[in-house]
């Protein structure tokens, strides 16, 4: 006792409190799961299960779902998160208790100028913002944007021509600048070129809005202390970037400002479709009778950001794998050319209907998705206590459907490893469960623009195969490691080789 210091027993005394208190606080959440009798990794105080995570949100998944089973509970700081690849659970969750129980997405905080986005807003809201933005992309505005779509597809060529033929290639470097271009263009008739703009603003705040990481030590902070989120976003603090955020923000104010200047020019954008929705005043100070039927001002320029944010990674991910899976698979390949040489014979330019019957191309595109689904989870929050199956899935709890762990589930996919294109022939789809392959979600909260970037897509794989094929090199690592502390994506950049094809006339 000698070499502890000398406090007074009321000071000792509060001392215990404050530590048993911290215990409390630390301890406290770690229970819900052992009294439901889901299994699960054992947390750690006050973290829970939030360090597994640095070896990336796919690998934890996969190794609950093969360890616990079908039903598996970690806990996200103090967040009990009940993780399922129960396909009966998935169906009610995103779809037959949608709208009463499981309508909202989880929402950690911090989202800065993006609180009002479709992607995080609730219940009402979400319904009035998703029934707004909903047409545009129903098929005719999808053929409408096609011709958009096929100007930027048109540089995409003429930049890989320009690139080293036979040399090491990054795919993404060029696919994500056509990704940047066709969202610019679609969204608010910017062209911007960024194959050949590599400086341009709107190109290098795009790149850095997307460089997110869910191990944002803000993030981390409001995860482990949630009762400190509401002070952190007092004061402004966002897990998204600042910079890049206004620069959008300022740059889509002046985009619409001009545009009501300029009320007789006729437009099919994205934006336009939610300028025309806009309530009489359009301001945030909306009355709540008119904000039912429009988009405020602050409302269009969240959506806008988001389309942005959504639009190039994924789109420009995907491609990337999809050129790697047709490199490693070579026969795979062969087939899928044959397939384009058929439906646009000699380099015909391609048309929206005929390359919507693809149906190997379609086949391929679904199993690069279902190998690597660029969004590896679905969250819902709880709304009130339900029973599915025999399981009470309490209020307040956050229910994820593991998309990655899903699509690597062997008991709903043999051989889960192998690039099996076949998966997805018409004869299997008809007798496939389709709440095993969830790339874009299910249920009236899926990906709004799936059908967009299924078709951005299609076109820009169609047209680099009538004029190249790709092969990998010395530098492409094989099998590809992945990683993913936000969206997966490679641990490094993929390498490839182009091969330019040779039409046949050219063979005569």
């Amino acid at each position: 006792m000698m070499y502890l210091p000398y406090f007074s027993v009321e000071t000792w005394a509060l001392f215990v409190v404050l530590f048993s208190l911290l215990m409390l606080y630390g301890y406290a959440p770690y229970g819900v799961f052992k009294k439901l009798g889901i299994p699960g990794p054992k947390p750690l105080p006050f973290i829970g299960n939030f360090l597994e995570y640095k070896k990336g949100f796919h690998i934890v998944d996969l190794e609950c779902s093969r360890k616990y089973g079908k039903v598996w509970g970690v806990y996200d700081g103090r967040q009990p998160l009940m993780g399922t690849v129960d396909t009966a659970v998935i169906k009610t969750i995103l779809v037959k208790e949608c709208y009463s129980v499981f309508t909202n997405r989880r929402n950690m905080g911090l989202n800065g100028d993006l609180y009002d986005a479709v992607s995080l807003i609730e219940d009402d809201e979400w319904k009035r913002i998703r029934s707004i933005l909903s047409p545009s992309f129903t098929s005719g505005r999808l053929k409408e944007m096609f011709v958009i779509m096929k100007h930027h597809s048109n540089n995409l060529i003429k930049s890989l021509q320009k690139a080293g033929i036979n040399e090491a290639v990054d795919p993404k470097q060029f696919f994500g600048a056509y990704s940047i271009d066709v969202v610019t263009s679609t969204a608010f008739s910017i062209d911007i070129d960024s194959l050949n703009s590599p400086g341009d603003p709107f190109v290098s705040n795009v790149k850095k809005l997307v460089d997110f990481d869910v191990m944002n030590p803000f993030l981390i902070l409001s995860v482990l202390f949630p009762f400190l989120t509401p002070l952190m976003e007092k004061i402004g603090i966002s897990i998204f970037p600042v910079a890049p955020m206004d620069f959008f923000y300022k740059s889509l104010k002046k985009i619409k400002a001009d545009r009501e200047q300029q009320v007789h020019k006729p437009r099919v954008d994205f934006l336009q479709l939610m300028v025309d929705s806009q309530v009489p005043g359009g301001g945030a100070a909306s009355t709540e009778k008119n904000s039912k039927k429009g988009l405020t001002d602050h409302e269009i320029l969240s959506q806008a950001v988001t389309f942005i944010f959504a639009g190039y990674e994924t789109s420009s991910s995907t491609l990337s794998f999809l050129a790697y899976s047709l490199a490693t698979n070579p026969e795979i390949m062969e087939k899928l050319l044959d397939e384009i040489d058929e439906f646009f014979p000699d380099k015909a330019p391609v048309k929206y209907e005929p390359l919507m019957q693809m149906e190997y191309l379609d086949m391929i595109l679904n199993e690069v998705l279902r190998m690597y689904p660029v969004g590896v989870r679905l969250e819902r929050m709880c709304k009130k206590s339900v029973e599915i199956n025999g399981m009470t899935i309490p209020k307040g709890m956050a229910v994820q459907v593991p998309i990655y762990a899903l699509h690597y589930d062997p008991s709903l996919w043999p051989e889960p490893e192998v690039f099996r294109p076949e998966r997805f022939s018409k004869e299997n789809r008809e007798n496939m469960d389709p709440y095993t392959f969830l790339p874009f979600g299910a249920g009236p909260r899926n990906c709004i623009g799936m059908r967009f970037a299924v078709v951005m897509m299609k076109l820009a794989i169609v047209e680099v195969l009538q004029n190249f094929s790709f092969a990998v090199c010395e530098e492409t690592q094989v099998p590809i490691e992945l990683q993913c502390t936000g969206f997966l994506q490679p641990a490094k950049p993929v390498k490839l080789k182009l091969v330019p094809r040779i039409s046949a006339s050219n063979e005569e």
